[in-house]
């Protein structure tokens, strides 16, 4: 019974947010800048065409920086407006868990962003097209494209439980995605060399977004690789809970 409880209480949650990003101009703004953004960067930038293979490596590629910039200006509004607008007192007053409350939000907005990778299909249409590509490798990129997304999302919904601002919230969101794009790259490992130990250095290089969705891309599954990204969601969402517990409390 509990069970069939929560299942409800999330999906009201869910349809909420749904409808209030479609109810908008943002859901499709932001699908419209995220395919105009990817198509700039894979023909224009990567020169896909130029290239001269029939795969997905350089469109693939693109995936994370856009996610640092674009997933926090969906994530920032999740908590922020709620607390700007006076709602996030009634939404605690509702028969819902936080918990409840917080997985409704983070899977539509998931779900939502899971509806903009797959309105990037005509990539797969274009490089079937022009060759004979191997199906299985351009299965694993969306899927560790839309497991790094909720990475992406897990971190700009836990910032947006921080404050009221929604600039505040994506600024801050887009400083810790883009740390964990460059952990265990020379512009992070450069500052740690020399003074950290060594466990330390291997721990933050372990916590690259860039190095965990490369062997995804490749096609290989490793268990690590996603056990490493519902780790990371699931961190961020327990914080995000501390976070909003302690705003009930007080």
């Amino acid at each position: 019974m509990r069970t069939k409880e929560f299942f409800n209480n999330v999906m009201a949650i869910f349809k909420r947010e749904i409808a209030g990003y479609f109810g908008s101009p943002v859901a499709y703004v932001f699908i419209v800048i995220f395919l105009v953004l990817l198509g700039f960067f894979t023909f224009y930038v990567s020169h896909f065409f130029e290239f001269g293979q029939a795969d997905l490596r350089n469109f693939f590629v693109w995936h994370p920086w856009i996610f640092m910039f674009l997933i926090p200006a969906v994530a920032m509004r999740l908590w922020a407006e709620e607390r700007r607008m006076g709602t996030l007192e009634l939404i605690l007053t509702f028969p819902v868990t936080i918990a409840e409350a917080i997985l409704g939000k983070f899977l539509a907005a998931w779900v939502f962003i899971g509806i903009a990778l797959f309105f990037t299909f005509p990539m797969v249409i274009t490089v079937a097209y022009l060759g004979d590509p191997d199906v299985g490798p351009i299965i694993c990129a969306y899927l560790g494209s839309f497991l790094s997304a909720g990475a992406f999302l897990s971190v700009g919904i836990m910032t947006s439980s921080f404050t009221r601002s929604q600039v505040i919230s994506f600024i801050i969101s887009v400083v810790i995605c883009l740390f964990f794009i460059l952990a265990g790259h020379p512009p992070v490992i450069d500052v740690l060399t020399g003074w950290a130990p060594l466990w330390l250095l291997s721990l933050v290089s372990n916590l690259s977004f860039l190095s965990h969705s490369v062997s995804i891309e490749r096609g290989i599954l490793d268990f690590r690789d996603i056990l490493y990204y519902l780790s990371v969601i699931f961190f961020m969402l327990f914080v995000n809970a501390i976070v909003i517990q302690n705003r009930k409390a007080s």
